[in-house]
């Protein structure tokens, strides 16, 4: 039975990273027309042994990082930002990596949603079994 436990703190461990990776995605959608914006990353990385039941690590996310690539120069000499030269320095977010990310952290987090429910469901079907 605390197998069962186990694999339930590890799927809401993984729904928990795919969850904060998506806030992180939506933040970089929402700022990628913020002047100076860098685009947020995460990597995941193993739990702490011990944490989660059996000493089974889960997932968690390891520390924010920014993507240190060179933010694109824009020219609009009207803009408040804009240098003598009438540049200015833009997001270096790219839409469609942030909403190809997106979508592989839903996916993942409905593949750790089904694992939840697979183990919700073997654990009351053996207390089905029990009670008989």
């Amino acid at each position: 039975m605390s197998d069962l436990f186990s694999s339930f703190a590890q799927s809401a461990s993984g729904m928990q990273a795919q969850a904060s990776r998506l806030r992180h995605v939506s933040e970089n959608i929402a700022n990628a027309d913020t002047p100076g914006y860098r685009r947020k990353t995460v990597e995941f990385r193993q739990a702490a042994a011990g944490w989660y039941a059996n000493d089974r690590p889960g997932v968690e996310l390891g520390p924010v990082r920014l993507d240190r690539r060179d933010l694109p120069m824009i020219y609009d000499p009207g803009h408040a930002l804009a240098d003598d030269t009438g540049h200015y320095l833009g997001s270096n977010v790219d839409l469609i990596l942030e909403v190809a990310d997106a979508r592989e952290a839903q996916r993942s987090y409905e593949a750790n949603l089904r694992m939840f429910d697979q183990a919700r469901q073997m654990s009351q079907g053996l207390l089905e079994l029990l009670r008989r």
